[in-house]
């Protein structure tokens, strides 16, 4: 019964502050405790108990009594933060203000007059000097994440307590909180016991956390990055005496969890895993801190960056400690965390739902990011061995799975980027000859071979049938297999006749002229040939005998049509079979067994709306290999693959449109297809395989491959062009397009209690499938 009775008590009180007209003083106290003096609301509770309309009504017409309801919740995780909450009842206060302020906060971001009243200090409020210091009052938001900050390391309540005996009393004031670490890992060797209380209660504390930073949310999209983020700046400031023990404690946690747990069958349907929830919100905490730098450059390139530095604000000191973690031991220790709750969702049992799955895989890819962005060394360290294959895997694992679901664009995109980022480095072009032995059950045909097979397997079935939306990411997928293409030893037959495929698809003439920048796809592919072609000749016969199989694609491409009447008829053939690609592979086979066909999204899904993605030359820029194998960047010229301005690529061209424009850039590329090394390959080893078959009467592929497997064009291939690889480059779009995807993941995911639902979010939208 008590627990009605306190529901019905707190409701009341929520009523009187909606009706009452009057402001209600903040010395009131007896008014004001209703709101967190009882014992047993949850969050749940009070989000059903404070509905949104009410909120806005005060925020409305009472302005004051929100005003003083926002200032009182600060003012007692102020006061619990110095005092360190011995009591119970002191710790059931902190929790209600909690859940009371992570309620109300996204309606005071939502409106733009009041964004600013955390910032400003609240004059005579409270009559008390809980919240001045020695400069005079703080602003309301420094209070409470100092408080918040303080309340993440309080003994018995958020961390175990290290007292000697019954009388010691640890000073919440003089507490060194790194020795009170949740997790070991990364800078850290001892594992606290394990304890679910201080877990749900960290866990309120970076909800409340996460809240303070989602300001963000309600700012619309924009190109400037220097933009900060208020909350997130100072909390991971100098002022924030526990920044260094709580980063550690984020990391070790995430990097620390297994969520198989003791290996018992079902045991995740016999006890709560309290450690899920904290782990889920301090990866969220991870990504939306590390998405400001404080606007300063990562790559200090000229002198004048120091003076940048200063007009940016104070240095974000979360991305300072990502960025210098460099003991081997700890990259192997977040390394090896990370792929393992990678693979977690792709375990594959003999008992149905026996094992526990992970759902905030797309905030660990996120993560993932930043690390490879923000610690050089880290990445270097993932190629270094073949375990950046495990997070290779799980990677196309998931790319292939939501290619058909455009709820999950998002994570296409991520997913793309970070192999993207991954390729501009030799050494995983290099790690990718590994066999490829696990059988992860995938949609997508059985073969034998490397990695390097299956990333090409995959990158064709999404390129034949992903959604529509995936196709500003064919320029990526297509450029990583260029990246890779000249230290892949040897393909599949499989992965060479998908590479041929996709030629195939994109050099039919329709396709060619639809789109002025749709013969860049041409362009790539070529270039990935002459790699393999020249610099691993000859471990790939197979690649070699599919070009000979499909000598006319190469034949018709070198005597592409480029009058205006051609160009025309092709479009007009296009009208007739509009589909972007043919959708039947060559030689389509079976699927791996235990595998699920690629679904879309389910009726009712929600999404949030992304930004688009800058063009593949502005993600990308151009290095070449030298002899040594160091890289050189080369200076941006016009390259026949940006032949036009990014206006008319954005635009396309309508299909009427025959003017010279269209057959001048038609000319201008054309010229330009690098097809020199493939011709003379064809020059040379048709004639030789055709007089094989005619002498030997040969039907039969394996002898044709074993007299290309020792057969050499050493002389006779035009002098070997220098390798090019375009990095991935950071830009002002794509940290815009992180910004908005990042905070839809959160927004999306956090649905229990569903902390910004129904609120006036601008920084995308929230769209129903």
């Amino acid at each position: 019964m008590g627990s009605t009775d306190s529901k019905l008590n707190f409701r009341k009180a929520v009523i009187q502050l909606t009706t009452k007209t009057q402001p209600v003083e903040a010395t009131d106290d007896a008014f004001w405790d209703q709101f967190w003096a009882d014992t047993t609301t949850t969050v749940q509770d009070v989000f059903a108990l404070v509905p949104a309309a009410e909120i806005r009504a005060v925020r409305e017409e009472s302005p004051s009594n929100l005003a003083t309801l926002c200032y009182k919740a600060v003012e007692k995780l102020v006061q619990g933060a110095e005092s360190g909450c011995p009591s119970e009842r002191e710790k059931q206060v902190i929790l209600n203000c909690t859940r009371i302020l992570t309620r109300i906060l996204p309606y005071i971001f939502e409106d733009q007059d009041w964004r600013g009243f955390f910032w400003s200090t609240v004059p005579g409020a409270g009559h008390t000097d809980e919240l001045d210091d020695d400069d005079g009052a703080r602003p309301l938001a420094e209070s409470l994440l100092l408080a918040v900050a303080d309340l993440l390391f309080c003994p018995d309540f958020t961390v175990h307590s290290h007292k000697r005996g019954p009388d010691s009393i640890e000073n919440m004031q003089s507490i060194d909180s790194c020795e009170y670490i949740w997790e070991s890992g990364v800078g850290f060797a001892q594992s606290p016991p394990l304890n679910y209380i201080h877990d749900l209660n960290r866990t309120e504390l970076l909800r409340l956390l996460l809240t303070c930073f989602s300001e963000a949310m309600y700012l619309p999209p924009s190109s400037d990055n220097n933009v900060l983020n208020p909350w997130v700046t100072f909390f991971c400031s100098t002022e924030n005496r526990h920044a260094l023990p709580l980063f550690t404690s984020l990391l070790n946690v995430v990097c620390a969890y297994d969520p198989v747990g003791y290996g018992i069958p079902y045991n995740h349907l016999l006890f709560s895993d309290y450690r899920e929830q904290l782990v889920e919100q301090a990866v969220q905490i991870l990504i939306v801190t590390l998405e400001h730098d404080g606007g300063v450059p990562h790559h200090p390139a000229s002198p004048s960056s120091m003076e940048e530095q200063e007009s940016a604000g104070p240095e974000n000191l979360f991305v300072n400690y990502l960025s210098r973690i460099h003991r081997e031991e700890d990259f192997d220790f977040v390394l090896k965390g990370l792929a393992r709750l990678l693979t977690n969702p792709l375990t594959q049992t003999y008992l149905p739902n026996s094992t526990k799955k992970i759902q905030f895989h797309q905030e660990l890819l996120v993560l993932f990011w930043k690390l490879c962005d923000f610690n050089k060394k880290f990445l270097f360290f993932v190629l270094k061995s073949s375990d950046v294959l495990d997070i290779l895997v799980p990677i196309l694992y998931y790319l292939n799975d939501a290619r058909a679901d455009q709820s999950r664009v998002g994570l296409m995109h991520i997913g793309v980027f970070i192999l993207l980022l991954l390729s501009g480095e030799r050494n995983f072009g290099v790690r990718l000859n590994k066999p490829y032995s696990i059988h992860v059950p995938m949609d997508i045909p059985v073969f034998t071979g490397t990695h390097a097979d299956l990333l090409i397997v995959v990158f064709h079935k999404i390129i034949t049938t992903g959604h529509q939306r995936l196709q500003p990411l064919f320029d990526c997928l297509l450029t990583i297999v260029v990246n890779v293409s000249p230290y892949l030893k040897s393909l599949s037959m499989v992965a060479a006749n998908k590479l041929l495929h996709l030629l195939e698809a994109f050099s039919t003439c329709w396709f060619l002229f639809s789109a002025a920048q749709n013969h860049h796809l041409v362009f790539f592919l070529l270039e990935a040939f002459n790699n393999i072609i020249q610099y691993q000749f000859d471990g790939n016969c197979n690649l070699v005998y599919a070009i000979i199989r499909k000598r006319n694609v190469f034949h018709q491409l070198a005597n592409l049509p480029s009058d205006p009447a051609s160009i025309q008829k092709a479009l007009q053939r296009k009208k007739k079979s509009p589909d972007v690609i043919s959708r039947t592979s060559s030689q389509e086979t079976v699927s791996m067994e235990g595998s699920h066909p690629a679904v879309p999204a389910e009726p009712g899904t929600l999404k949030a709306s992304l930004v688009a993605i800058p063009g593949i030359d502005k993600l990308t820029e151009k290095s070449q290999v030298s002899e040594d194998g160091t890289m050189v960047s080369v200076p941006k010229t016009d390259s026949p693959h940006t032949t036009h301005s990014d206006q008319s690529a954005a635009a396309g061209t309508s299909d009427t449109e025959s003017n010279s424009g269209r057959d001048n850039e038609v000319l201008s590329w054309k010229c330009k297809l690098p097809l020199q090394t493939i011709m003379r390959l064809l020059q040379v080893l048709v004639p030789q395989v055709e007089k094989i078959c005619i002498d030997k009467g040969l039907t039969d592929e394996s002898e044709i491959l074993k007299f290309l497997q020792h057969g050499t064009l050493v002389g006779l291939l035009p002098v070997p062009h220098p390798i090019l690889i375009r990095k991935y480059q950071a830009n002002a779009g794509t940290a815009m397009w992180f910004r908005t995807y990042m905070w839809g993941v959160v927004y999306l995911r956090n649905v229990d209690p569903p902390i910004w639902y129904d609120t006036d979010v601008r920084l995308f939208e929230i769209q129903r499938m």
